[in-house]
């Protein structure tokens, strides 16, 4: 099993911008039962605000997280997916295949990420500005958008 970069890398830059109370890693095999079983369980029974995978977005017959997750959601939310996107393009065309899906399930925010460290900080960056922002929505804020 090779080292996993692209986790630490999410901690790493998450930190940096959010103000962080836990964080933890887990790692899977590419199995469904096993990632729809933890999902659940991060975001209605333990409450996580912020729940990022890394990798199985591609193409391969083993990815399997973007399908999984959307499967799960309360709300989606395409823009994170399209600003990841958009990020990447502007780095690789081999982005244009990203099946990265980003929304909601009950009061946490899922972002599926790519596998590599590098993929990692370019689309969690496309997206960090806005979690806040998020958060607050999400948890009931009444202010206007457009403050």
């Amino acid at each position: 099993m090779r080292e996993d970069l692209s986790g630490p890398a999410i901690a790493d830059l998450a930190a940096a911008h959010l103000p962080l109370c836990h964080s933890q890693g887990f790692l899977l095999p590419d199995e469904a039962s096993q990632l729809r079983a933890l999902l659940t369980d991060l975001a209605l029974n333990q409450g996580y605000d912020l729940i990022c995978t890394t990798g199985g977005t591609g193409l391969s017959p083993r990815d399997i997280t973007p399908q999984v997750t959307a499967a799960l959601l309360d709300l989606p939310l395409p823009g994170f997916s399209q600003a990841m996107l958009a990020a990447s393009l502007d780095k690789t065309p081999h982005a244009a295949i990203s099946r990265a899906v980003a929304g909601v399930l009950g009061q946490s925010i899922i972002i599926n990420l790519p596998g590599s460290r590098k993929g990692v900080q370019e689309n969690l960056a496309a997206v960090l500005p806005a979690l806040p922002h998020a958060f607050d929505k999400l948890h009931g804020d009444p202010a206007d958008c457009g403050g």
